[in-house]
C-alpha cells in the first residue's frame, strides 16, 4: 500500500514536471493536458513509462550522440531483415523485363508492368492492416508471418511457366505486406535523438542490398535462370524470419493511448509524405521498365549492367550521408527534401530528353539516386515522428500502402506508356508527377527534430 502510494506521487510529480515544463508528453503523445491528468490520476504507473518513453532527461542515454548498444542491436537486425527482403525484389527487376520476352505473354510489355506492380497492388491492400495488428498484438508475430507468405508466393512465382502464374505469385508476395511494422518496430527501439539515424541505416541497407542485387542479379540469373532468383528471394525470406525470432530484441510493451485512426488520415503533413511516396516508388518502377532496355539497345549486355548500377549507387549512397547529417542536426530537413526532390525531377526530365549513351544514362542515374537515397532513409523517419499517439504502426501502414499503390501504378501505367507512345513518354509522364510533388512539398512546414 505504501510503495502504491510512493508510485503515485511520484507519478504525479513527474506529471507536473512534464506539463509545465515542456509539455513534451502531451505534444509527443497527442493527449490533451485534462486526459494526461486523468491518466496520471487513475494508471499512474501507465504516466511513468509514457514520461520516460518522452522526456530525454528520465533517460540519461536518450542525450547520448551514439546509439546505446540495444538500440544498434535493433536497428542493425530490422535494417538486415530490410536487406534481405529488398535484396530479393531488387534481383527481380534488373532482368525481368528482358527474361520476360523468351516466356509466353512476356512480349506484352503491359502484361510485364503488372507482374512488376501486381507486387504493389495486394500489398497497398494490406499495409493499414498489418500496422494496426502490429500495435495490437505485437510486431514480431506480425513480421514473422508476412514474411512466411512473402516466402510462399516467391516459391510460387519460381515455377511458374508463363506470365500468368509469375503475376499470381507476385500478388502472394504482396500479402507479406510487413514494411508498415518493421519501421514501427524500429520507431519502438529506438530513441528520438537517433530515429532519423536508424532509418538511415536502414535506407543505407536498402543501397547496399540494391547495389548486391545489381551485380549479383544477371550472373545468378546466367547460372539458374529466373526460377533460381525467384526460389533465391523466398530463401532470404526465410533467412529474414530467423533474424526476427533470434536477433531482434524484444521491444518493450506499449502503453495504449487511445488516439483516434482518422488523426492519421487527417495529418496534412503525413498526407504530404504519403503522396510523395507514391510519386517516388511510382517513377521507380517505371524507370526500370525502360533503363535495362536502354542499356542493352546501347550495346552493354544485361550480364554487364552492374558496371552502371553499382558505382551509380555506391557513390549516391555516399553523397546521401552528410545529406541527412545536415538535414537531423542542423535543422535542414525541409532543404534537402526539396533539394532531393529537385534531383529525381532533374534525373526523369534528362533520362526523357537526353541522347542516351551508358556514360550518359549512368550520370543521370547517379542524380535521380541520390534523390531518391536521401527520400529513402528520411521520410520513413518522419511518419514516426508525426504519428500521433501510438498510432506509429497505423501511420507506417498509410505510408507503405500509397508506396505499394505507386509500385502498382508505376508498373502498370509505365507498361502501358511504353507500349502506346515509347520511352519519352515514360519520363517526361513521371517528370510531370514529380513536379507536382515538389509544389505540394514546398507548402510542407519545417519538420520537427522531435516528435
Amino acid at each position: 500500500m505504501l510503495q502504491g502510494r510512493r508510485l503515485e506521487r511520484r507519478a504525479c510529480g513527474y506529471c507536473a514536471y512534464a506539463v509545465a515544463s515542456c509539455q513534451l508528453v502531451t505534444v509527443s503523445t497527442g493527449l490533451s493536458r485534462s486526459r494526461f491528468r486523468s491518466l496520471a490520476a487513475g494508471r499512474p504507473q501507465c504516466a511513468v513509462q509514457l514520461i520516460q518513453r518522452t522526456l530525454p532527461m528520465s533517460n540519461p542515454s536518450a542525450t547520448s550522440t551514439r546509439m546505446s548498444a540495444p538500440e544498434l542491436r535493433a536497428t542493425v537486425s530490422l535494417a538486415a531483415i530490410f536487406a534481405l527482403r529488398m535484396l530479393g525484389l531488387f534481383m527481380i527487376m534488373p532482368v525481368f523485363s528482358i527474361y520476360a520476352k523468351t516466356i509466353p505473354g512476356g512480349d506484352n510489355v503491359l502484361l510485364v508492368g503488372i507482374a512488376l506492380g501486381a507486387y504493389g497492388v495486394t500489398q497497398s491492400m494490406l499495409y493499414i492492416f498489418y500496422g494496426w495488428i502490429s500495435d495490437k498484438v505485437g510486431r514480431k508475430p506480425v513480421i514473422a508471418t508476412g514474411l512466411l507468405i512473402f516466402a510462399l508466393g516467391s516459391f510460387v512465382a519460381a515455377g511458374a511457366h508463363d506470365m500468368t502464374w509469375i503475376i499470381v505469385g507476385r500478388v502472394i508476395q504482396g500479402m507479406g505486406a510487413v514494411s508498415s511494422a518493421v519501421i514501427a518496430f524500429i520507431a519502438d527501439l529506438t530513441s528520438e535523438e537517433h530515429r532519423t539515424k536508424a532509418m538511415a541505416m536502414v535506407g543505407g541497407s536498402i543501397g547496399v542490398s540494391f547495389a548486391v542485387a545489381i551485380v549479383g542479379a544477371p550472373i545468378v540469373f546466367q547460372w539458374v535462370g529466373m526460377s533460381g532468383l525467384f526460389t533465391l528471394v523466398g530463401i532470404f525470406s526465410i533467412l529474414a524470419i530467423g533474424v526476427v525470432l533470434w536477433v531482434v530484441p524484444d521491444a518493450p510493451r506499449p502503453v495504449h493511448v487511445r488516439a483516434p485512426f482518422a488523426e492519421v488520415l487527417h495529418n496534412v503533413e503525413l498526407l504530404r509524405l504519403n503522396f510523395g511516396v507514391l510519386v517516388l516508388h511510382a517513377t521507380q518502377t517505371a524507370l526500370f521498365l525502360v533503363v535495362p532496355r536502354i542499356l542493352e539497345a546501347g550495346g552493354l549486355p544485361v550480364a554487364s549492367h552492374w558496371k552502371v548500377y553499382l558505382p551509380v549507387m555506391g557513390l549516391s549512397f555516399v553523397m546521401m550521408v552528410p545529406a541527412i547529417i545536415a538535414a537531423e542536426k542542423r535543422g535542414k530537413m525541409k532543404v534537402v527534401l526539396l533539394s532531393a526532390i529537385g534531383l529525381i525531377l532533374i534525373g526523369q526530365l534528362l533520362l526523357g530528353v537526353a541522347p542516351h549513351t551508358i556514360l550518359s544514362v549512368a550520370a543521370i542515374l547517379f542524380v535521380y539516386f541520390l534523390g531518391f537515397n536521401i527520400l529513402e532513409a528520411s521520410q520513413p523517419s518522419l511518419v514516426s515522428k508525426l504519428a500521433p499517439g501510438t498510432r506509429k504502426g497505423a501511420a507506417a501502414g498509410v505510408y507503405n500502402t500509397t508506396q505499394s499503390i505507386g509500385l502498382a501504378l508505376g508498373g502498370m501505367v509505365g507498361g502501358w506508356l511504353l507500349k502506346v507512345d515509347g520511352q519519352s513518354t515514360v519520363f517526361l509522364t513521371c517528370s510531370g508527377l514529380v513536379f507536382c510533388w515538389l509544389i505540394i512539398a514546398a507548402k510542407m512546414k519545417q519538420p520537427p527534430r522531435k516528435a
